[in-house]
């Protein structure tokens, strides 16, 4: 799908407060706010519209927006956060999808993080992860499932999210890490294999036809450019230390 609006949420003088189990050192706040500022303008120089949210008081990990909901062309679902402590992050993003999408909430005993969603076209895979449960899953496919979507789970046995691993690079192919190559769930796509040392370079961003990715992984770049893909590098250094990466700080639809 083409995208057209964004949605983005300032990182908080607390940012480096959020949760994270990366061994990369403080993040630096400044430093995150230029880079944050570079990924939006990435984003607007790709025809996107950003919609950017001040800072949520309390959330230090709010700026991670994609988590709070999933968004397709007919429905905006507002997830239920697996982490206690990022639960009624949801609550204003729900405000704002409001105004662009019909919206469906994701209810207890469910829980749902959107960095384990990822939409292929119709498809969609829902990664089985410490932040969303099976409750959540069967949630988001009846949900989806009402508007022609194929839900799949998928079980997460590294990393944070799904999409720490596995990501969209275009048409039947997926970049994934080397614990998910050759899973049965995702067996109909063709597979890029991130080398080793290179896993979080996975965490990749496509956008209107460009894919974004991570600065400082060259075996992943020249394997993308080799298949064909045309790429922006943004240096995610300072969320990288808090389990972050290109899908995470932004709302596309």
């Amino acid at each position: 799908m083409t995208f057209t609006h964004a949605i983005t949420r300032k990182p908080g003088l607390d940012f480096a407060e959020g949760i994270t189990t990366a061994k990369l050192g403080t993040p630096d706040y400044e430093l995150m706010m230029l880079q944050h500022a570079a990924y939006i303008n990435a984003l607007r120089a790709l025809g996107l519209m950003t919609i950017e949210l001040d800072t949520l008081p309390g959330h230090p990990d709010a700026y991670f927006v994609e988590d709070v909901a999933v968004v397709t062309p007919e429905v905006a679902v507002i997830t239920r956060p697996g982490a206690p402590s990022r639960q009624g992050e949801e609550a204003t993003m729900a405000l704002v999808l409001s105004q662009h999408r019909p919206v469906a909430p994701i209810k207890s005993p469910g829980t749902l993080d959107g960095g384990d969603v990822l939409m292929v076209g119709s498809r969609c895979f829902v990664g089985l992860s410490e932040r969303t449960n099976a409750a959540g899953a069967g949630q988001l496919a009846r949900i989806l499932g009402d508007h022609g979507y194929n839900c799949t789970a998928v079980p997460v046995a590294a990393g944070l999210h799904f999409k720490s691993s596995v990501n969209w690079v275009g048409g039947k192919t997926l970049l994934v890490t080397a614990d998910f190559a050759g899973q049965p769930e995702l067996a109909d796509y063709e597979q890029i294999v991130v080398p080793e040392g290179e896993e979080a370079a996975a965490n990749v961003l496509l956008v209107n036809g460009r894919l974004l990715i991570p600065q400082g992984y060259p075996q992943t770049r020249k394997k993308l450019i080799d298949w064909g893909a045309d790429i922006i590098e943004l240096n995610m250094s300072e969320a990288a230390k808090m389990d972050g990466g290109l899908t995470c700080m932004s709302l596309r639809f």
